[in-house]
């Protein structure tokens, strides 16, 4: 008997196409109309507390099992890793809170990191992706290869369409909702994932955006 959970159902070239047409249109147009914020965050990161490079890259899983290097301002000090993994408990605990910290315990996270996290303004260079063809404006929340054990024989269906700068699990709470509940919600996504579902996905990550709901 075939275990239904494998099952991956293939999205239409139509939708695919029309998907990606409106990422490339709208990203283009997003990078224009927010370059000066990656001036005024330079200049803010360059002059605060903390020197180093614009962008903060990290291997993401995506499509079809597919590693890619996520873009984001950073947020952190360099060498956050290193200083996260030098404190095994403090580690055990970000492992255990879903690959979270407080930003209030979390070291890693510098005073202009903790804005452009609230204010979601760190995701801005995810328009970069969208245009390299890495992610999509819609879709799950690309993750980092250990978290990938939470969908278990799920993970195919899980990559069988393409990540997203914003999806439901954002809409739907983002950090608040945790695994392994996160898992049915970007699950739901790839089984009702449609040109118009997407738009309302959008808006609602957008009014997320500026309530800050599950930010950190």
């Amino acid at each position: 008997m075939v275990n239904s959970q494998k099952i991956v159902k293939r999205k239409s070239a139509g939708y695919l196409l029309a998907k990606r047409i409106t990422d490339v249109i709208l990203s283009l147009i997003a990078l224009v109309i927010l370059s000066p914020v990656f001036l005024v965050i330079y200049l803010m990161d360059q002059f605060g507390d903390n020197k180093g490079p614009l962008f903060f890259k990290q291997t993401r899983i995506g499509l079809n099992h597919r590693p890619f290097k996520i873009y984001k301002f950073r947020s952190m000090v360099v060498g956050a890793d290193e200083i996260l993994h030098q404190n095994p408990e403090l580690y055990q605990k970000y492992v255990a809170n879903n690959y979270k910290l407080e930003p209030e315990e979390d070291p890693r996270i510098t005073k202009l990191g903790r804005i452009l996290r609230k204010t979601s303004l760190d995701e801005i260079p995810q328009f970069i992706n969208i245009i390299r063809g890495d992610m999509s404006l819609v879709g799950p929340r690309p993750i980092v290869k250990d978290e990938l054990s939470w969908y278990e024989d799920r993970v195919d269906k899980f990559l069988s369409v393409k990540p997203g700068a914003m999806g439901l699990w954002q809409a739907s709470g983002r950090s608040n909702i945790g695994y392994p509940e996160r898992c049915d919600v970007e699950l739901s996504y790839v089984d009702h994932a449609s040109y118009w579902y997407d738009w309302q996905i959008l808006f609602k990550n957008i009014i997320s955006i500026f309530k800050s709901t599950g930010a950190y």
